[in-house]
């Protein structure tokens, strides 16, 4: 279908895709158990009803989406960024850092989620690939810091490193004043988090400070 694309980006795509068509012929509700459900207030419960958190929809939340703008706009950007990376990386370790990703996000949703509920707030779900694609978008910045790329509104060219700057602040900014309620921002942060501490273990670093860790001295006998 996408012969031009690596086979686990063109997977991702079409996986989105079939199950987008499938929330809207059955319904969302039928597909309430795979979203992102806050631990509910008497704690995690792995025979609860439909809404509550179960440790799979760490996984199933990020292949769900809202609506066609939201997964569009999800998978434009899979396209774009996931098939230079799947190419660098190769399928296992692309595959590997996406899912990692997707699951980084929903454990920080989580935490939002058991604060808003335990502050008195309602239980809503999450759903959509947007922790892994913004994971994305942190290791094209980090593999192609000088690579151009142009924004869609407004068009405005920019390095990569530069980009992934950008958006990190502006979720930072809105994820704290709630200007745009309704998204997980939180999430997209956890996304980028969580593609940032594998990129360093994969590179020998420590997860916080310096470069690359010293190489172990030989033993001379």
């Amino acid at each position: 279908m996408f012969p031009r694309l690596p086979p686990v980006t063109q997977a991702l795509l079409i996986g989105n895709g079939l199950l987008f068509l499938l929330q809207w012929m059955l319904g969302d509700s039928t597909f309430a158990p795979f979203m992102l459900w806050p631990v509910s207030e008497y704690g995690f419960d792995p025979f609860s009803p439909a809404q509550n958190f179960q440790i799979w929809q760490l996984l199933t939340y990020g292949f769900l989406h809202g609506s066609f703008s939201h997964l569009f706009f999800n998978m434009l950007a899979l396209f774009m960024f996931g098939a230079p990376l799947e190419q660098t990386w190769g399928g296992k370790r692309f595959l590997t850092y996406y899912l990692v990703c997707v699951a980084g996000a929903g454990l920080c949703q989580l935490l939002v989620g058991w604060w808003t509920v335990s502050s008195g707030g309602a239980a809503y779900p999450t759903l959509g690939a947007s922790g892994g694609v913004f994971g994305l978008l942190l290791a094209y910045g980090m593999l192609f810091p000088n690579q151009r790329v142009m924004l869609l509104f407004p068009p405005i060219p920019m390095k990569a490193r530069t980009f992934v700057i950008v958006f990190g602040a502006i979720e930072l900014m809105l994820g704290f004043t709630g200007w745009q309620p309704g998204v997980a921002h939180f999430a997209h942060l956890g996304g980028m988090l969580f593609g940032w501490l594998l990129i360093r273990y994969w590179r020998g670093q420590p997860p916080f400070g310096g470069g690359r860790k010293p190489p172990r001295p030989r033993i001379v006998r």
